[in-house]
């Protein structure tokens, strides 16, 4: 099979890390998450904890304008007043992820890999998603709080990752647009939509 490149958007409580991990695991990859805040921080000298926070707290007019040559790989040089900005911080996290997918083939969880990786000849972009009130009894469950508690985890949780995604790249989060697949996880189970990215992957190893 062909180098490829798995990215998995998800909402909240939809069980979409889960399904990254599982995914990576049959087809033998690695699946990167939260260790690309580490692996930027490695590339460039840069506290992890601050990639982390800016993944929190962001201006939305910072990224988008930058996003067009962000996404190449493009960043800040260290002697630069704004080397340790938002900004650059998302330019790193993009070097990495353009690294990796250059590696060999992985799956990547979120961070907007869809949008860097937009120009690899062997992606596959999937969203995961549920209803509402299977993802409060899955995030009550996890978390060990009320379905009220869990709604607004969710709420919260789900607002932030559009946010980002349209900050960085000035699209809907939830566009089906924006994906070769969108999956119900509730209806499919983890493994029909494993089964179903793999089949997709089998395609697109054809093209």
């Amino acid at each position: 099979m062909k180098p490829y490149v798995v990215t998995i958007a998800r909402e909240n409580g939809s069980g979409g890390r889960a399904i990254g991990h599982a995914l990576a695991r049959k087809l033998g990859v690695e699946c990167y998450n939260r260790q690309l805040l580490r692996l930027a921080s490695d590339e460039s000298g840069i506290n992890e904890q601050l990639f982390a926070q800016a993944d929190e707290q962001f201006k939305k007019t910072l990224l988008f304008k930058v996003a067009r040559d962000a996404y190449k790989g493009e960043v800040i040089p260290p002697d630069s007043d704004n080397f340790t900005s938002n900004e650059n911080l998302f330019r790193y996290q993009a070097r990495v992820i353009r690294q990796l997918a250059e590696a060999g083939s992985c799956v990547v969880i979120g961070r907007c890999a869809d949008y860097v990786l937009q120009d690899y000849p062997y992606l596959l972009r999937i969203f995961i998603h549920a209803p509402e009130e299977a993802r409060v009894k899955a995030l009550a469950f996890r978390h060990h709080v009320g379905e009220d508690e869990a709604a607004r985890i969710m709420e919260q949780v789900d607002k932030r990752r559009a946010a980002y995604y349209k900050a960085v790249t000035g699209r809907n989060w939830r566009d089906a647009a924006n994906y070769d697949l969108s999956l119900d996880s509730d209806k499919l189970g983890q493994e029909g939509c494993i089964d179903r990215i793999c089949a997709y992957l089998k395609v697109l190893d054809t093209l």
